[in-house]
């Protein structure tokens, strides 16, 4: 783990231009459910969803809105994903980023995206089925839970294995299985990092402003790193990079 953060740093550090234009995109995918109409709201940088305003506050407009904001949003963080996959691939194998390369972004961009909206979608349907049960909380964690292994890596085997998605979430299971300490110290470190910096934020400008300014932050600083970190991770594999 502490030789994937070495060298997720470095790149980090070492690419911050490419690395400038995932965060663009990140923003963006925050900014837009942020702007959407009732259930969604954001925090700590990230975006939720108050699932009994779905019975109260929804009509086909607001409905339409807000599937079109998280398409939307899923769309870039797609997207931010491929980019940093990509710096962290043609970095660690000493290769240049060629225009066919460039050319099959779109094609990474479009396999990340299905696998992302289908974990939203599934977390999104367990959440809504189990409501009246005053367990759906409960629940949904439990089935992210379990979803997570067939998920976390896959974004990194679209582009580092060049899997299509159904090959990419075979190996992200196959993988986490074998490494699971890593996904491990990574939530920690994640979990740490937002605490922190968002204790400071609050404790600077307040809480009203600080779930905004935490959303840039996240957004250009903090998960563009854990992502690369992440892709990272998933070339550990190879034994030859390490």
């Amino acid at each position: 783990m502490m030789k994937s953060f070495t060298y997720a740093w470095e790149l980090y550090k070492s690419n911050l231009g490419l690395i400038a234009l995932s965060a663009i995109s990140l923003i963006i995918a925050f900014l837009i459910p942020v702007f959407a109409s009732l259930p969604t709201y954001n925090d700590m940088g990230g975006i939720f969803v108050r699932t009994s305003s779905l019975y109260l506050n929804l009509n086909p407009i607001n409905t339409a809105i807000i599937i079109a904001s998280v398409i939307f949003s899923l769309l870039f963080i797609s997207f931010a994903s491929v980019v940093i996959n990509v710096i962290a691939k043609h970095s660690r194998t000493k290769t240049s980023v060629k225009t066919a390369v460039l050319h099959s972004l779109e094609k990474y961009t479009g396999r990340v995206f299905a696998i992302l909206l289908l974990y939203s979608i599934l977390i999104f349907a367990v959440n809504v089925l189990f409501f009246w049960t005053n367990y759906s909380g409960i629940i949904t964690s439990i089935v992210a839970l379990l979803l997570i292994p067939i998920f976390f890596y896959a974004p990194s085997s679209v582009v580092i294995d060049e899997h299509n998605a159904l090959r990419a979430m075979r190996a992200s299971a196959k993988f986490f299985f074998k490494d699971i300490w890593n996904f491990v110290a990574w939530v920690i470190a994640l979990i740490i990092t937002l605490s922190v910096i968002d204790f400071i934020v609050i404790a600077i400008s307040g809480s009203v402003l600080s779930s905004y300014i935490m959303l840039v932050i996240s957004s250009i600083f903090i998960l563009p790193f854990f992502l690369m970190l992440q892709g990272e991770m998933y070339i550990s594999r190879f034994k030859l990079l390490k």
